[in-house]
């Protein structure tokens, strides 16, 4: 009776390590009832404070929701630094990213990356007076960039005779290039245009027009769950079927809004 007591706690205790070896982050989240987002913060209007309702709202903010909604769970944020991104997302520390994370071959190493939910073409950023108007006269000139940003470390590559320096944020790169520290700011379109908006009359910039490249940007998932990067996927890709994707592109840069961008991207496979 004995050995047959023993015998069927061991088999109980083997059948619950074989579904806890076998379960996965989407299986987690699931049973959870949450999905721990990673965002900026800072980025607006990707991710940002909303003045009026203290709330986190934008972009990015949006897209985790819709996410969440779909596989029937809350979402919650986290608010990470640039450099903190893949190191958070990898220790577990969160679910997922939505956090201006571009792709790149050398992080594609590291995590898995979601269909493209936003391409956003790379800019410099000048002086209306500095005289700098094309790419080619920014090479060998200072450049910022956010630190342990893509737009970093491209940035050095493709103007590989600049110096190129890193910053906190685009707001601190921003005020080094009004205080003549560099000679240009490097960042996506979308976080220029909203620094010539915010320029004062008597200190204005403009955006050199030539993109430098464009860089598809996705969600950031741990690279052993291919389960929960399927079902991301499917939400991403029904969104964009359904016109649900196109709406949230328009309610955060469209003609309504002081970015009036056109939406020329469709959600899909990020060509690695």
């Amino acid at each position: 009776m004995i050995r047959r007591t023993v015998l069927a706690a061991f088999l109980a205790c083997a059948t619950l390590a074989g579904v806890s070896a076998q379960a996965d982050q989407l299986d987690e989240v699931k049973a959870k009832g949450e999905l721990l987002c990673g965002t900026l913060g800072t980025s607006q209007p990707f991710s940002f404070q909303d003045a009026s309702t203290r709330q986190l709202v934008g972009y990015d903010v949006d897209i985790c929701k819709l996410v969440a909604d779909k596989l029937g769970v809350k979402v919650q944020y986290k608010l990470l630094s640039v450099a903190a991104r893949v190191p958070e997302l990898s220790e577990g520390r969160v679910d997922i990213l939505a956090a201006n994370l571009g792709y790149s071959s050398e992080r594609a190493e590291q995590i898995a990356f979601s269909n493209a939910y936003y391409v956003s073409p790379q800019k410099l950023l000048v002086r209306a007076d500095s005289g700098f108007n094309t790419i080619e006269s920014l090479n060998g000139r200072r450049i910022a960039a956010t630190k342990g940003s893509s737009s970093e470390r491209e940035i050095k590559r493709i103007l590989d005779k600049s110096k190129v320096l890193g910053f906190s944020d685009s707001s601190a790169a921003y005020l080094a290039l009004q205080q003549k520290k560099v000679d240009a700011q490097f960042a996506s379109e979308l976080v220029l245009v909203r620094l010539v908006l915010q320029s004062p009359p008597t200190a204005p910039v403009s955006v050199v027009e030539k993109p430098v490249f464009s860089e598809s940007w996705g969600l950031g998932i741990k690279k052993s769950e291919t389960r929960f990067l399927e079902a991301v996927n499917q939400v991403l890709d029904e969104a964009e079927t359904s016109g649900e994707a196109a709406k949230l592109f328009e309610k955060w840069f469209g003609a309504e809004t002081p970015y009036k961008l056109k939406r020329d991207f469709k959600i899909g496979p990020i060509a690695g």
